[in-house]
C-alpha cells in the first residue's frame, strides 16, 4: 500500500467495487469487497446488519477505499481514499441510490439475497464521508 496515492473519496464514487477496510480493536485491517454509490458528499455502502463490518465500526469508525474487482483483488498502485463511517438504520431512498447505479444487477442480487439466510436480516447503509 505504500505505493498508493491518497484521493478525496468522491474520487472513487464511479468505481464498480471497493475494498472497504474497517479495523478490529487490535488495529487489525480487514477488507471486504463491497458495492458503492454516491450520496451527495458522502459514499454509500449497503450490507446486513450484524455482519463483521458493523460490528468493527462500533469500535473504530475509521475507514479506508481502494478500487477492487468482483473478488475482493486490488491492485498494488489503486488509490486509497479514508473516511469515518456511520451506520444508518434507516434507508428507504438509499435503496434507489443502488439500484439506480446498479441496476438489474442489484435487484437480482436482492432477491438471491432474501432468499438466503443473510436475507432474514435488515440491511443497513454505511455512509462514509471524508474525516
Amino acid at each position: 500500500m505504500t505505493d498508493a496515492a491518497t484521493v478525496p473519496l468522491a474520487s472513487l464514487a464511479d468505481e464498480h467495487f471497493v475494498a472497504l477496510t474497517t479495523f478490529r480493536k487490535s488495529g487489525v485491517p480487514v477488507s471486504t469487497p463491497v458495492w458503492i454509490a454516491r450520496d451527495g458528499d458522502a459514499l454509500l455502502v449497503t450490507t446486513p446488519d450484524g455482519t463483521g463490518k458493523v460490528k468493527r465500526l462500533r469500535n473504530n469508525s475509521r475507514v479506508e477505499l481502494r478500487p477492487c474487482n468482483r473478488m475482493g483483488k486490488v491492485k498494488d498502485d489503486a488509490p486509497v481514499a479514508t473516511g469515518i463511517a456511520t451506520v444508518d438504520r434507516e434507508m428507504p431512498s438509499e435503496t434507489k441510490i443502488f439500484s439506480d447505479k446498479y441496476k438489474f444487477e442489484y435487484r437480482i442480487f436482492m432477491a438471491i439475497e432474501r432468499r438466503g439466510k443473510a436475507g432474514q436480516k435488515p440491511r443497513v447503509i454505511l455512509r462514509i464521508t471524508e474525516p
